[in-house]
């Protein structure tokens, strides 16, 4: 990474005898969507409020563009914030909301205007200008709250759960406006969620948070494939865990008796991770073969996709079968004997 946009070293924070950051730090790059991922109580709100302005740190620095912004009040920071619940007024219409902070900073009534219809169009909100904020629907709301923001130009725009209360359908929906929104403005959006997808579908990089510390940073991808632990693993996604025997220079899947064939580096690994999606089930036709036989417990067919709960040797895990690729896959029922199969390089393996 060039010189971070916004950086935040050894940042701490405690709410009496309650530790809400330890020592945080982290870099962002300027236009970049990043994600703050984490349960709740992990500190990724406390986190975004000190980035804002509205808590101080016990601890630690902020810096922005280069510059301390650590004890600056909100107001004087070039940022803005959209809370979870939009904060409008219900007594303004639309045009009244989007432009309220501009007339707070005394600009001029034309560049008022100019900044309005231009948020406006951007944003598709024209012919709801004098709406009510309780006529219009939630996602327009959200469209509000979020021009409302944008209008004042900040380098950085913080959400809180910026999609938390619309129905599924319209989440999914509008999480490809904001990326494609962020895309043309080129602003660097901080985005605070516990929602792994939400995380998954909108950041270029996300950090996961627990206990006040940050435990990962990565894009998507790395963080889903390469997790650091074995927390990471199952809290991005379904995970399915195995214990791992190091044997006379063999790697063997404990759970699976399985050995590792295709392996270079025989660390002396714990775990391994094989996600769900990664193993296929067929439904066992040669009763004589017990090469990676296990039972069906469970099955929820899911449109897409069928969930196959599966046992060997008491040990149960999951696997994710697309409909669409193998229809045979329907006539798998509960306690079915099936064959088991997986690509090595579907396993990642980790000291956990």
């Amino acid at each position: 990474m060039s010189e971070p946009f916004l950086q935040i070293i050894d940042v701490s924070k405690r709410f009496d005898n309650v530790v809400a950051l330890d020592k945080v730090n982290l870099k962002i790059a300027k236009s970049e969507i990043f994600s703050l991922l984490g349960s709740s109580g992990c500190g990724k709100s406390t986190l975004l409020r000190i980035i804002a302005g509205f808590e101080k740190p016990d601890e630690g620095r902020i810096l922005l563009e280069g510059k301390d912004i650590t004890k600056l009040p909100p107001y004087v920071r070039p940022l803005n914030i959209m809370f979870q619940n939009y904060a409008l007024f219900p007594h303004l219409n639309v045009t009244n909301n989007i432009q309220f902070g501009l007339k707070e900073e005394k600009i001029s009534k034309e560049e008022i205007n100019h900044r309005v219809n231009e948020i406006l169009n951007l944003l598709e909100l024209n012919g709801l200008e004098k709406r009510k904020i309780n006529e219009i629907s939630g996602g327009q709301q959200q469209r509000v709250a979020l021009a409302r923001c944008l209008v004042k130009k900040p380098k950085l725009l913080l959400l809180d759960e910026p999609l938390a209360a619309l129905d599924k359908q319209l989440r999914v929906q509008t999480q490809f406006e904001l990326v494609n929104l962020q895309y043309k403005l080129g602003i660097t959006f901080i985005i605070v969620t516990h929602d792994q997808e939400e995380a998954m579908s909108l950041s270029d990089r996300m950090a996961i948070m627990k206990n006040g510390e940050i435990l990962q940073v990565g894009n998507p991808v790395e963080i889903y494939e390469k997790p650091k632990d074995k927390y990471i693993a199952n809290f991005i996604g379904t995970a399915n865990i195995f214990n791992v025997l190091n044997k006379n220079n063999q790697i063997i899947i404990k759970e699976l008796n399985y050995e590792v064939k295709n392996i270079n580096n025989k660390e002396n690994y714990v775990k391994c991770l094989i996600r769900p999606e990664k193993i296929s089930v067929k439904k066992l036709e040669n009763q004589s073969d017990n090469l990676n036989i296990g039972v069906i417990k469970e099955v929820a067919y899911l449109g897409s996709y069928t969930k196959y709960l599966i046992e060997v040797n008491g040990f149960e895990f999951y696997s994710f079968m697309q409909n669409s690729l193998v229809s045979d896959n329907l006539q798998i029922r509960w306690d079915d004997k099936v064959q088991i199969s997986f690509n090595e390089t579907s396993i990642y393996f980790f000291n956990d």
